[in-house]
């Protein structure tokens, strides 16, 4: 099992490598190389670099996540990909990604991208919270262990 992060713009990558560590579980960063740094590598934690392309990361994440792995990703496409390939799929808000919420999130984000092209305003998500940071970490450790005792 490994976890595999949309980090582009993940505000959790912390949180992530923090759990990730404390059950020696390897972690993949895949960013756009728009976003390359030149940070201090940690154990256990790959960066992967793609091309500046609008899905090159989800690409590349979609080709190497396997059953049972766990992704994080605020992208709804990615999320359904990753589903459909037997993953854990978690949102940093603190939510889990399902085959019964998933049409539901696909559906609204298509209605957003609607009105957007017909010229309407919509609201950006809102910033994230202590309490959503919070949340997101006890799922994540809740899922890693589900996932751990899937793996037995």
């Amino acid at each position: 099992m490994m976890i595999f992060v949309d980090a582009d713009a993940s505000p959790v990558n912390n949180i992530v490598i923090e759990e990730a560590q404390k059950e020696g579980l390897p972690v993949k960063l895949v960013k756009s190389i728009n976003h390359f740094s030149h940070d201090e590598k940690q154990p256990g934690v790959e960066t992967i670099y793609v091309d500046a392309g609008a899905d090159a990361a989800d690409y590349r994440i979609t080709g190497l996540v396997a059953r049972g792995d766990i992704v994080i990703t605020q992208d709804y496409g990615l999320a359904s990909l990753c589903l459909a390939k037997g993953c854990y799929v978690l949102h940093h808000k603190g939510f889990a990604y399902t085959a019964d919420n998933i049409d539901r999130l696909l559906t609204m984000r298509h209605a957003g991208a609607k009105a957007r092209r017909a010229g309407y305003k919509t609201k950006g998500p809102k910033a994230l919270t202590d309490e959503d940071k919070n949340t997101f970490r006890r799922l994540l450790v809740q899922t890693i262990k589900r996932a751990d005792q899937r793996e037995e």
